[in-house]
C-alpha cells in the first residue's frame, strides 16, 4: 500500500514538509532531498519528486521527501540507506553539524544519489567537500543553452543505471561542461558527443562525460552515483532517464550490484616484470600465466611469477638477420598449448634467403626445442639494398584455431615517392613499387593471411572463407585481407573473428593535388575478407595520383571504387576488389577524429579484445565494463584508448584508458588468462641504444594496491670482486605510504639488507640476480631484479667521430671512428664492431624513432648522409648512427650518434617556453613558431656546433620592433653562440632568410636554447634557421660542391635555361629539352654568408628574382650578376637544399624562402621557371645538379 502522509519517528523531524512513500517490503529507504531548488528548476523539481515516488512504488523501496535541512542529524540519517539530492543549488546545509552528518553518513558506507543541478551547487568554495565527493573534485564553470538536442553515448553498458539503455540515445538537455575533466576520479556511465550541439565557450571536447559514479567515503565503500542530466520537467517522463535514475538509486542503496571502478587512475596499478630488455617485440602468455617476449635479434624470454617474485629467463635463441625491421617477431601460442606445447614464431633466419618464415617449436618446460622446428609458411622479404622496413611480424590465433599472420608491403619508403604512393615502375625499380606485393592478389606481402597450421606437420590449410578460393588464378589462397602498408599490430576478437587492425602511413607531412594525400594513419575493422586500398586509396577512401617516375608527369586520381593494377612488377589480378575505407583515420592534417589528439607522431597498434569471464577467480581481471572493448595504442604519442563498438561493428566511442603511469612507446598487449593487461614497452630510443622499455602488467584493483619497485645498479659488470652500489630510486606505493625494502642480492631467498640504496661485495665469478622487495604497511609487496655479471666486464663503446648532434647536409660524405675497451678482450678485433645507419625523425618533443637503412663492421668507415623523408621540411628527419660490440662473454656495449640537419625547423623543438606553434601555409613545413615575448625560448637537446661557421634565420615581422634572436648553449642565459637582429619583412606572412651571423662554438654537445629578445610582445615569428659551414661532413659543407652543372627539372626531364637563349639582361628563365648549349649550363658561385650565385655560363649573368619580390609565381630572369657589397644581391642569393636522392636539390631565394618551381607541373618546352611556396616533395621543384665542369 502507498502512503503520501507526515514522516512519524526521526522523519518528523524534518518538519511539515516531509512525505513518505512505502512499500510493504521496501528493499532500502531513501531521504529524498530538495531544498535549494530555484527558479530555473520550477517545473523540473516537482516532476522529478514525482518521478522518484514512482519508482519508489514501482521498485520497492521507501522515499522520504524532504527540503528541511534539519533531517541532517546522525540519528534521523542513520535509519537511511541512501540520500538522494534532486536539483538543490547553493549552501543548502545551515551549519557545520549538518555538514559533519552527512560526511558521517557517507564514510558509514551509504549512497548518495546527485540530479542535474546537485551535481554542482555552486558552493566548492565554500564547501569543497560536496564537489569532491560527487565529482571526484570537478566543477561545473558552464553549460550549453537550454533545449538542445544531442546523441549521448552509453559508456557501460553493464550498471544497472545504463544496461537497459539504447547504445546511443538522443536527449534535449541544458548540457552541463565539467572542468577538470572528471574521468580517472570517477567512473563514467555516459557521455554526450559535443559534435551534435553547441557546447557553447565552456566545450569540454571528444571526451565529455555527462553521468558516473564512484566509491567514496573514509573505507571506499559508500556508493555515489551522479547524472547532470534533468533540467527540464519532460525529461523526468522519459522512459530513458527514467530507467537512468531508477538504475542509479538502485545500485547507490545497494539493492543493485554494479562496478564503479573501470575509469577511475586508482583502480588500477601497474606492475613491472621486467625491466632488463633489449629492443622488445612482441609477446603472449601461456594458459599457466608464464609471459614469453621476444627479442629483436634473436632471444625468446619468458617470465616467471613465482608468488610475486617475478623472474626472467632464456627460453630460445634463433640465428636471425635483423636488419631493418627484421629479426625476430611475433609470437602466439598453439590453442591448444596445454596439451601439443606448440609456439609460432615469425623471424627472419640468418643466410641469404631473402624471407620471413613462422615456424612452430615444442615447448619443454621453460625452453622452446628449436630441434623441433616445423615451418608453417615463408613469406619473401628483401634484405640489405634500399632496405624496406615495413615487415609486420604479428601472428594471432583466431576462432577455429586459424592463424593470422601480419606483413608489410615490402617496400622501400624513401626513394623518389616523397612519402606519396610508392609506384616506381621502370625497370629495376620494383623494390620501390607497392604494386608489386601490397596490391597484387598473387603476393603474400602487405597482407594479413589466414591459414590452418597442420594437425601432424610442417604446412598449412586453408580455411574456407578467405579472399581467393584455391585454385583462382594470380591469386593466393592464404591472402584474407589485402592492400596493407604495414598492419604491424592487429588482434582477432575469438567470438566474432573480427581484426582490429593498426595501418601504418606513408611519410608526406602534406597533401599535394599533383600526388595525393599527406600520411593518414587508419585504424580497420576488418569483418571479412576485402581489400583496403594501398598504395592507391587511404583513409576514408583519399585516392593518390598515378604518377610516372619516367616522366614525372601526374595522371589522375586512383578510382578507389575499381583499382587497377597495371604494374609490370604485378603478378597478380589486374581488376582489383573495391577498396574499403577505414572505420577510423588521423594525421595528416585530417581533423574527423579528434579524440586521437591533433599532434605527434603517427604509430597506430591495435591492441586486444576483451571478453570478461565472471567465473574467473582473478582478482586482477578487468572489470565487465571493458566487455567487449578493444584497445587501441599509440606508439609515438605514448596513449591507449578504448574503442566502444556496436552490436553491428560501429564505432561509437573512443575513451582514454586511465591506468596510470601512462605508456612509453607501448609496443604490444594481451590479455593473459588472469583478464589482466599485459603490455610491452619499447622505452625511448633506438636500436642496441633503446632504453626504458619493460614487461608490465596492468591489473584492475578493487582495494589497496601493490607498491612499485624500481632498482638500478652501478656497476652491473666487472671482475671480483665487485662492488656494487645499488639503488631503489623510484620505489614508491600508489597510495602514498611508506614503504621497506628487502634486497636478496644473490637470488637464495633470504634477505640481505633493508637498506633503501645498500651496497655489496661480489667475490665469486658468475650471473647473479639481484632482487629488491617493496612492502606496503597492509603487507602487500612488489619486487624487481637486475642482472649481475661477475667476471666480465660490459665492454665500453665510444663514437669519436662524429660527435653527438653534430650538423651535416643531406647528401654528404662523413666518416666516422668508433673505439671500444673491454678490460677482458683487451685488444680490439675491429671487424667484431658493428655500425648501423639509420634515417631518423622526431614523433613529439624529446621523442624519436629510426629506420634502418645500412650497416658496416669496422672501427672507422665514411657513409654518404640520407634522409627517409628526402629533406621534406614538414618532418623532422636527421641521421642516426650506431656502434655495438659483443665481448667474448656475451656482454653487450653499444652507443649512438645523430646528426643533425643544418637546416632546422623551429617548431621540431624538444621544449620551450612561452610560445606557440603557428599553421601557415608560406612557412616551411606549414608551420612556424610564434607567441613571443621577450625572454621566451624554444630548445633542442644534442646540439654540437663543430666545424660551422655562422647561422641565419628565416623570420617574419609586420614590424622593426628592436626584436633579436640569440643561440645559447645549456640555458637561455648560457654562453652565447650566435645572435641576430630582427627587421621588418613587411608582414607576418612575408618570410625573409636574414643575413649570415659568426657561429661562436662553446666547444662539446650542448642543449641549444633559441632565445628570443624584445622590448614587447609579438616582435616577429621565427621559421627555420640554417648554419653554414662544412659541419662533421668530410665532403663539403654544402652538399653542393662549387662548379659548373646542368640544372633539370625532376618532374620533366627538362633542363633551366633562357627564353630563346637569350644572353640579355631581363630574360625569362624556362625549361628546354637539353642541348649541348652552354646558355642550359649554370656555374655555382659560393658567396660569403652563405649560399650561392647562379651564374649562366652562357650569358654570364645570373639567375634573379627581379625587385626582390616575395610574391608567388614572379618570373624568374637573369641580370647582371651583382657584387658582394652590392644592396640586391640578396636577389641572386639561392639556397640549394639536398634531398634524399644524390645529386637532387631544392632552390630557395634566401631572402624569401619561397621554392624555384616549374609552373603548374608542366611537360611543356618554354614554360615559365618561377618562385613559389614550398610544396613538400613536390617534384616540379625538384632539380638535378650534374656536373659538367
Amino acid at each position: 500500500m502507498l502512503l503520501f502522509a507526515l514522516s512519524a519517528g526521526p522523519a518528523a523531524q524534518a518538519g511539515a514538509s516531509a512525505q513518505k512513500t512505502r512499500t510493504a517490503a521496501a528493499k532500502f529507504r531513501a531521504l529524498l532531498f530538495t531544498e535549494g531548488g530555484n527558479a530555473w528548476h520550477s517545473a523540473a523539481l516537482p516532476a522529478g519528486i514525482k518521478m522518484v515516488q514512482e519508482l519508489a512504488a514501482a521498485n520497492d523501496f521507501e522515499v522520504v521527501q524532504s527540503d528541511d535541512s534539519s533531517v541532517f542529524n546522525d540519528a534521523n540519517l542513520a535509519t537511511y540507506n541512501v540520500l538522494i539530492m534532486l536539483q538543490n543549488y547553493g549552501m543548502v546545509w545551515d551549519n557545520d553539524a549538518q555538514r559533519q552528518a552527512l560526511e558521517k553518513f557517507v564514510d558509514s558506507g551509504k549512497g548518495v544519489v546527485a540530479i542535474h543541478n546537485a551535481v554542482d551547487m555552486e558552493i566548492d568554495s565554500q564547501y569543497p567537500y560536496w564537489d569532491n565527493l560527487v565529482n571526484g573534485g570537478s566543477h561545473m564553470p558552464g553549460h550549453a543553452a537550454n533545449g538542445q538536442q544531442a546523441q549521448v553515448t552509453v559508456a557501460d553498458r553493464v550498471h544497472p543505471s545504463t544496461k537497459k539503455l539504447p547504445e546511443q540515445w538522443t536527449h534535449t538537455e541544458e548540457w552541463y561542461n565539467f572542468a577538470p575533466n572528471p574521468r580517472g576520479k570517477v567512473h563514467v556511465l555516459m557521455t554526450v558527443n559535443e559534435k551534435t550541439y553547441n557546447p557553447g565557450q565552456y566545450a569540454m571536447g571528444v571526451d565529455h562525460p555527462i553521468s558516473w559514479c564512484r566509491q567514496a567515503g573514509a573505507k571506499g565503500e559508500a556508493r555515489v552515483w551522479a547524472t547532470a542530466l534533468g533540467h527540464n520537467a519532460a525529461a523526468y517522463s522519459d522512459a530513458n532517464f527514467r530507467e537512468h535514475v531508477r538504475g542509479g538509486i538502485m545500485w547507490a542503496g545497494g539493492a543493485e550490484q554494479g562496478d564503479c571502478g573501470g575509469t577511475v587512475e586508482s583502480k588500477f596499478q601497474k606492475v613491472p616484470l621486467d625491466t632488463n630488455v633489449t629492443k622488445p617485440k612482441n609477446l603472449d602468455i601461456t594458459p599457466d600465466g608464464r609471459v614469453f617476449f621476444t627479442e629483436k635479434a634473436g632471444t625468446v624470454k619468458l617470465i616467471h611469477d613465482h608468488n610475486g617474485q617475478y623472474e626472467t629467463h632464456i627460453a630460445a635463441k634463433l640465428n636471425v638477420y635483423s636488419g631493418g625491421e627484421d629479426g625476430l617477431n611475433g609470437i602466439a601460442f598453439d590453442p591448444g598449448f596445454t596439451t601439443n606445447k606448440w609456439v609460432y614464431l615469425f623471424y627472419a633466419p640468418a643466410g641469404t634467403e631473402e624471407i620471413n618464415r613462422v615456424s612452430r617449436f615444442k615447448v619443454n618446460g621453460d625452453t622452446i626445442d628449436l630441434a623441433t622446428e616445423q615451418k608453417i609458411i615463408d613469406v619473401p622479404n628483401y634484405r640489405t639494398t634500399d632496405e624496406p622496413g615495413h615487415t609486420g611480424g604479428a601472428l594471432v590465433f583466431g576462432p577455429g584455431g586459424n592463424l593470422y599472420i601480419g606483413t608489410g608491403d615490402d617496400v622501400n619508403p624513401g626513394g623518389e615517392s616523397g612519402g606519396y604512393a610508392p609506384i616506381d615502375e621502370r625497370t629495376g625499380r620494383w623494390r620501390f613499387d607497392a604494386q608489386r606485393t601490397a596490391a597484387n592478389t598473387n603476393s603474400l606481402s602487405g597482407k594479413i593471411l589466414r591459414v590452418k597450421p597442420k594437425a601432424d606437420g610442417p604446412g598449412y590449410d586453408i580455411p574456407p572463407g578467405n579472399m581467393f578460393p584455391p585454385g583462382t588464378d594470380k591469386t593466393h589462397p592464404a591472402i584474407y585481407a589485402m592492400g596493407f602498408r604495414n598492419p604491424y599490430r592487429f588482434a582477432v576478437d575469438p567470438v566474432t573473428g573480427w581484426i582490429s587492425v593498426g595501418e601504418y602511413a606513408p611519410d608526406a607531412s602534406a597533401s599535394n593535388p599533383s600526388r595525393g594525400p599527406a600520411g593518414i594513419v587508419e585504424w580497420n575493422l576488418v569483418k571479412g575478407p576485402g581489400n583496403y586500398g594501398w598504395p592507391y586509396c587511404i583513409g576514408n577512401n583519399v585516392p593518390y595520383n598515378d604518377y610516372d617516375f619516367a616522366t614525372k608527369q601526374s595522371g589522375a586520381k586512383f578510382d578507389c571504387s575499381a583499382p587497377v593494377n597495371n604494374s609490370p612488377n604485378n603478378t597478380g589480378l589486374t581488376t582489383l576488389p573495391a577498396a574499403k575505407p577505414a572505420n577510423l583515420w588521423y594525421g595528416g592534417g585530417t581533423t574527423d577524429f579528434p579524440e586521437m589528439g591533433a599532434s605527434g607522431g603517427l604509430a597506430p597498434m591495435s591492441g586486444p579484445f576483451y571478453h570478461y569471464d565472471a567465473a574467473n577467480p582473478s582478482e586482477r581481471k578487468f572489470p565487465e565494463y571493458y566487455d567487449k572493448a578493444v584497445f587501441f595504442f599509440e606508439w609515438s604519442r605514448n596513449y591507449i584508448k578504448e574503442f566502444r563498438l556496436g552490436s553491428t561493428g560501429t564505432l561509437l566511442q573512443v575513451d582514454p584508458f586511465v591506468a596510470k603511469p601512462g605508456p612509453q612507446a607501448p609496443h604490444d598487449m594481451k590479455f593473459g588468462p588472469d583478464g589482466a593487461m599485459y603490455l610491452l614497452e619499447w622505452g625511448s630510443g633506438w636500436a642496441d641504444s633503446q632504453s626504458g622499455g619493460g614487461i608490465y602488467r596492468i591489473e584492475y584493483v578493487a582495494g589497496n594496491r601493490s607498491p612499485v619497485a624500481k632498482a638500478t645498479a652501478t656497476p652491473d659488470s666487472g671482475k671480483a670482486p665487485l662492488t656494487v652500489a645499488f639503488s631503489s630510486a623510484g620505489s614508491s606505493d600508489p597510495e602514498g605510504s611508506a614503504i621497506t625494502y628487502a634486497w636478496d642480492f644473490d637470488g637464495n631467498g633470504t634477505t640481505d639488507s633493508t637498506a633503501a640504496n645498500p651496497s655489496h661485495t661480489y667475490d665469486t665469478n658468475g650471473t647473479p640476480s639481484a632482487r629488491l622487495t617493496v612492502k606496503d604497511p597492509e603487507g602487500k609487496t612488489g619486487s624487481i631484479t637486475v642482472q649481475i655479471t661477475v667476471g666480465n666486464t660490459r665492454p665500453t663503446v665510444k663514437i669519436t667521430s662524429p660527435p653527438m648532434g653534430g650538423h651535416a647536409a643531406i647528401g654528404d660524405l662523413m666518416s666516422y671512428a668508433v673505439t671500444v675497451t673491454d678490460p677482458e678482450d683487451g685488444t680490439i678485433d675491429c671487424s667484431k664492431v658493428k655500425v648501423t645507419f639509420a634515417s631518423g625523425h622526431g614523433e613529439s618533443p624529446g621523442k624519436w624513432h629510426a629506420h634502418d637503412i645500412g650497416s658496416a663492421s669496422g672501427c672507422t668507415g665514411s657513409v654518404t648522409l640520407s634522409d627517409f623523408h628526402q629533406g621534406d621540411l614538414g618532418v623532422d628527419g636527421f641521421f642516426s648512427m650506431e656502434a655495438t660490440y659483443v665481448d667474448s662473454g656475451g656482454l653487450n656495449g653499444s652507443t649512438f650518434a645523430n646528426v643533425r640537419w643544418k637546416h632546422q625547423q623551429a617548431e621540431f623543438f624538444d621544449s620551450s617556453q612561452g610560445i606557440k606553434t603557428v599553421n601557415q601555409q608560406g612557412a616551411e613545413g606549414g608551420k612556424r613558431i610564434g607567441g613571443i615575448s621577450d625572454g621566451d625560448w624554444i630548445a633542442f637537446d644534442d646540439r654540437n656546433m663543430t666545424g660551422l661557421d655562422s647561422v641565419s634565420f628565416r623570420v617574419s615581422s609586420p614590424s622593426d620592433s628592436g626584436g633579436s634572436v640569440e643561440l645559447r648553449a645549456d640555458s637561455p642565459t648560457g654562453p652565447l653562440i650566435a645572435s641576430t637582429p630582427v627587421p621588418s619583412t613587411g608582414g607576418w606572412d612575408t618570410y625573409v632568410s636574414l643575413p649570415a651571423v659568426k657561429v661562436t662554438d662553446p666547444g662539446g654537445t650542448h642543449k641549444l636554447y633559441a632565445v628570443f629578445k624584445s622590448p614587447g610582445a609579438d616582435p616577429f615569428d621565427l621559421d627555420s634557421f640554417t648554419f653554414n659551414g662544412k659541419g662533421v661532413a668530410s665532403g663539403s659543407g654544402t652538399g653542393l660542391p662549387a662548379g659548373t652543372y646542368t640544372i633539370t627539372a625532376q618532374h620533366s626531364g627538362k633542363n633551366v635555361t633562357t627564353e630563346g637563349a637569350s644572353t640579355a639582361d631581363n630574360a625569362k628563365i624556362v625549361q628546354m629539352g637539353s642541348t649541348s648549349d652552354p646558355i642550359q649550363r649554370w656555374q655555382a658561385v659560393p658567396l660569403a654568408g652563405g649560399g650561392y650565385q647562379l651564374k649562366n655560363a652562357g650569358s654570364g649573368k645570373c639567375l634573379d628574382v627581379p625587385n626582390g619580390s616575395t610574391t608567388n609565381e614572379t618570373q624568374l630572369v637573369q641580370w647582371t650578376c651583382h657584387g658582394a657589397t652590392a644592396p640586391d644581391l640578396k636577389n641572386q642569393r639561392f639556397t640549394v637544399n639536398p634531398t634524399i636522392e644524390a645529386g637532387v636539390y631544392t632552390i630557395t631565394p634566401s631572402f624569401n624562402g619561397l621554392c624555384v618551381d616549374v609552373k603548374w607541373v608542366s611537360q611543356a618546352d618554354g614554360f615559365p621557371v618561377i618562385q613559389y611556396t614550398c610544396v613538400n616533395s613536390a617534384p616540379n621543384q625538384k632539380f638535378r645538379f650534374t656536373k659538367v665542369g
